[in-house]
Order: structure tokens, then C-alpha cells, then sequence
């Protein structure tokens, strides 16, 4: 009898405990995620064209650059850019003219 009071007991505090801990998850689709979704636009990556169009100049800053393949291809290709503080592999993120 004991055993059978012990047994629902262990049950009922998994329960409790189970639901306390669904309680304090934050919902699945506010979940950070560990890389940023793909970029879908057709300057992301920037294609073979690219190459052909940009060459390292000296310039590292998103102020320097005139459109947001140019600044990937600056970030992937050049030494010393300073246009992705966040190290995602996505410049000028906070640039609002891309």
C-alpha cells in the first residue's frame, strides 16, 4: 500500500514540476536562433558578377559602400572591413539604405 502511495506521489510532483517548467518556456516562435534565417533578395550572396564588379580599394566602412552586395563582398573578401560588429557574416545591418 505504501509503494502504491509512493509511486502516485513521485507521479503527481513530475506532473507539477512538468507543468511549472512548460509555464516559464518562452513560446517556440520567439526563440532566438543560432544563425540568421537565409537571405532570400537577389543581391544575397552576391554572385559571380560581383566579383567582377567590386575590388578591395581600402575602404571598411557601411557609410562607404553604395549598396549591400558591395558591402558582403567587402566583408567576405576584403582585410580590415569594419561593417559587421555583430560578426553574423551580415554587414551594415543597421544601415537603412539597404
Amino acid at each position: 500500500m505504501h509503494r502504491l502511495i509512493f509511486v502516485l506521489l513521485v507521479i503527481v510532483v513530475a506532473l507539477v514540476v512538468n507543468r511549472m517548467q512548460s509555464r516559464h518556456r518562452a513560446p517556440a516562435t520567439s526563440m532566438p536562433t543560432s544563425s540568421p534565417a537565409p537571405r532570400t533578395d537577389s543581391l544575397w550572396p552576391p554572385g559571380p558578377e560581383a566579383s567582377q564588379q567590386f575590388h578591395c580599394d581600402g575602404r571598411q566602412y557601411c557609410s562607404q559602400m553604395t549598396s549591400r552586395a558591395e558591402a558582403v563582398y567587402f566583408t567576405r573578401h576584403c582585410p580590415n572591413t569594419r561593417m559587421d560588429g555583430d560578426h553574423d557574416g551580415i554587414p551594415c545591418e543597421n544601415d537603412s539604405r539597404f
